[in-house]
């Protein structure tokens, strides 16, 4: 009779709830460090990077930005909560970046660790039955064993090879080669993350400047203050202060042009001090071009654009004239028609009473032709080159706000004072270099002509030098992965009469074109009758 016990099987106490904390936490940390969640994050990286592609940001353009909002009014307020205009800045993409760093280092630590076993043990034995292997070759010499173990021994002199002897005095020697391929593996993935930490840190810790330089040997740049600059973007870790100092001035701005007006070539002749050279009579001379800045340790000077800057001399009734050189916007990139605006206030003692001097100030504002072409009176361009400028302006004469305190456009006239009647246009006029107009109160406003300009891009990368020394290990290291065969041979010797019998099998651990041809070249080695074409024996 069978007697079924029945009582309760007794129930495992709950682990507590560290344990169970902590067990959830190696579960996640699993995930995270597994090979296809660093591969998912990479491909989230490359989608999270398409909206700084597609949407104005604000950290190269913040008047496009806000451009772009006003236009939509719905779907730009929504778009710029989500930092869509900050991409690479943005929280998301900085997490993305951080556990894509986090999940590679994860991969790649275990593979490191198990590649340098592989390396410190020796070659596996042989299988029992070579004949199984993709590759397999028998055959026999006439030579006794030991010196057949040192001939093979002296063919596979460049594999790691480990002699091994069995108890029926058969020997079997375990060679391996291609360890460099996961070396090269390695590399690569280790190099990626070094530049991914390498473009981070110049995210950090680097700047970019940009700011108009008018190409007359005059002052120029020193790179002593973000105010020096006519735009300034920091790193989320740089302030502005501690820039590396260095001077710089435009001595001349050449531009090459085709027949139908498309720039071929910009080149600037510049002067630089830097390190001892600051605050001395000594200068060096340098010639900047388009994609080849100056480099000045890790700050580097590009030359991205030019512009004219027309040259006006205003004279009031009194004989005291002012004269002001500064840059008009490109309206038109093909024939460089610019628009800008000039601001000046009367010299010292030719209107001694503040407020009278406020109401004689003069503003111009109109477009500069590099090329004039009129129809009628009105003005365009028809040619980028300065080969006939001329101007034509709108005269104001009253308040242009130069001393209220508020912020104005260097390209454009205050409309409010304008439509206040605090700012009365006075003439409207075309000029050519050396002319002339005067106003009824006597002041005469004369066209001296025109300097071009040169905008340079100051940028500073403190991780320049390493993005560069990880991208040529990336590529090294995948090359070597892509080019280098892990391959493993193993031959099984028994003493065969007088000679020796012998049987060789190989295996690639991975699937590569060649490596039946070297093994039968291996086999030639060691069995001259061996078939220039071995083909599995089963």
């Amino acid at each position: 009779m069978t007697v079924t016990d029945r009582s309760p099987t007794p129930l495992l106490p709950r682990p507590s709830l560290g344990r169970r904390a902590l067990a959830h936490a190696r579960n996640l940390w699993r995930q995270l460090t597994s090979m296809r969640t660093a591969l998912v994050l990479l491909f989230l990286l490359a989608v999270a990077a398409v909206p700084g592609a597609l949407l104005p940001q604000r950290n190269l353009n913040a008047g496009k930005v806000d451009e772009y909002i006003a236009a939509r009014p719905v779907l730009g307020p929504i778009l710029d909560r989500l930092e869509m205009f900050d991409v690479f800045a943005s929280f998301w993409f900085t997490a993305i970046y951080a556990l894509l760093m986090i999940s590679l280092i994860g991969c790649l630590l275990p593979r490191l660790r198990e590649h340098l076993r592989a390396v410190r043990s020796d070659p596996v034995p042989a299988p029992r039955n070579l004949a199984r292997l993709p590759h397999h070759h028998r055959g026999s010499v006439d030579a006794p064993i030991d010196d057949t173990v040192d001939q093979v021994q002296t063919v596979l002199r460049r594999w790691r090879t480990v002699t091994r002897t069995g108890d029926d005095g058969q020997r079997s020697i375990s060679a391996e080669k291609g360890y460099l391929r996961e070396v090269g593996n390695l590399v690569f993935h280790f190099s990626l993350v070094g530049l991914l930490v390498a473009v981070a840190t110049g995210r950090l810790f680097g700047y970019e400047g940009s700011v108009i330089v008018i190409a007359d040997g005059g002052p120029g740049l020193c790179n002593t203050s973000p105010a020096v600059y006519d735009s300034f973007r920091p790193g989320s870790a740089t302030d502005g202060t501690g820039l590396d100092p260095f001077c710089l001035k435009v001595e001349d701005f050449s531009a090459d042009y085709l027949d139908n007006g498309q720039a071929e070539m910009f080149t600037s002749n510049i002067s630089y001090q830097s390190g001892a050279d600051i605050g001395t009579d000594r200068w060096q001379p340098y010639r900047l071009r388009v994609n080849e800045p100056l480099r000045l340790g890790n700050e580097r000077v590009y030359l991205t654009g030019h512009g004219y800057a027309p040259r006006f001399t205003v004279t009031f009734p009194d004989g005291q004239s002012r004269t002001e050189t500064l840059q008009f916007a490109p309206e038109d990139a093909t024939t460089f028609l610019s628009s800008g605006a000039l601001r000046f206030d009367p010299p010292g003692g030719t209107y001694p009473d503040p407020d009278e001097r406020r109401r004689n100030q003069i503003a111009l504002e109109g477009l500069f032709a590099p090329t004039a072409a009129f129809d009628g009176t009105l003005l365009t361009s028809a040619f980028p080159d300065m080969l006939d400028p001329a101007v034509a302006i709108d005269i104001y004469k009253g308040d242009t706000g130069l001393d209220t305190g508020i912020p104005q456009s260097i390209f454009k006239l205050n409309s409010e004072m304008i439509n206040q009647g605090r700012l009365v246009k006075q003439a409207r006029v075309n000029l050519r270099p050396g002319e002339s107009t005067t106003l009824a109160d006597g002041t005469t406003v004369r066209f001296d002509g025109a300097e071009e300009f040169a905008y340079l891009q100051v940028s500073h990368d403190p991780a320049q030098n390493w993005v560069l020394v990880f991208a040529i290990t990336m590529m090294g290291g995948l090359l070597a992965s892509l080019v280098i065969k892990r391959r493993r041979i193993w031959v099984r010797l028994r003493p065969h009469g007088a000679g020796t019998a012998i049987e060789l099998g190989g295996l690639a651990r991975t699937d590569q074109a060649g490596w039946g041809s070297e093994f039968t070249t291996l086999c030639q080695h060691l069995l001259p009758d061996a078939p220039s074409a071995v083909k599995e024996d089963r």
